[in-house]
């Protein structure tokens, strides 16, 4: 699910890949739901793509907002953009305990954050969900291909 969601540099909120032109993608604005085209000279990033810094590793986004999810059962974050940058930072410290103090700023913990209540407020809740059934299919597929005998 993630892999559909669009983060655009410049332009609020999040977007939803609706389809492909030559030049250009067309996204669907998650905030107001108008159609819009992005184009390539735009920063885009999938919300796939995106992990946050650990002490010891980068952990995925589907894997913080899974944790999110967990943590609020299903609902809002119990912590606002607006709130100070100790609360935001024992908040996510709750979420995801090994975050990198040093490289995870508040703003991107602001974002997170705004991107969470987003994705849940319009029923994006499946963060793992496609990532988890790729990687079974891959993995059946690769016990297939070692099963089929050699000829």
């Amino acid at each position: 699910m993630l892999k559909k969601i669009l983060a655009i540099s410049g332009k609020p909120g999040l977007y939803k890949l609706v389809s492909q032109g030559k030049n250009m993608l067309i996204v669907e604005s998650l905030l107001t739901g108008k159609r819009t085209p992005a184009y390539t000279h735009e920063k885009i990033i999938s919300l796939g793509d995106i992990a946050m810094f650990t002490n010891s590793d980068e952990v995925p986004l589907a894997d913080v907002l899974e944790n999110m999810k967990q943590l609020e059962n299903g609902g809002k974050a119990s912590v606002t953009t607006k709130d100070d940058e100790k609360k935001l930072r024992e908040y996510l410290e709750k979420v995801l305990p090994d975050f990198d103090r040093d490289r995870v700023y508040v703003t991107d913990i602001k974002k997170l954050i705004s991107w969470y209540n987003l994705l849940t407020e319009k029923g994006y809740t499946d963060f793992k969900e496609e990532e988890e059934a790729a990687a079974q299919d891959e993995t059946k597929e690769e016990t297939a291909t070692a099963d089929t005998p050699a000829e």
